[in-house]
């Protein structure tokens, strides 16, 4: 079974609050704003996520995890986060 979760606070993120550039991307279908210059796993941790728990579409395509250190994200990216949830 899978399951789409959201950041804590759709469409903001905690270190938007300091950082003078954010960039605008499309998180589970929700405008949100982050911090440039960040790799796909440093914005997850931003947008509250537990990286180990999630698994990543990025601009339609799914990112393997051991590349999400190496990979660049920028304004107008599109991303879908979902985990999978178990029990009976």
């Amino acid at each position: 079974w899978k399951r789409r979760i959201r950041p804590r606070q759709p469409g903001s993120c905690w270190s938007c609050w300091v950082m003078a550039e954010p960039i605008a991307l499309q998180v589970n279908g929700e405008s949100c704003q982050a911090s440039a210059g960040l790799s796909l796993q440093q914005l997850l941790v931003e947008l509250g996520y537990e990286p180990r728990l999630v698994v990543v579409e990025f601009n339609g395509a799914i990112v393997p995890r051991s590349q999400w250190l190496d990979q660049p994200v920028a304004a107008g990216d599109r991303l879908e986060v979902v985990t999978i949830v178990g029990g009976g």
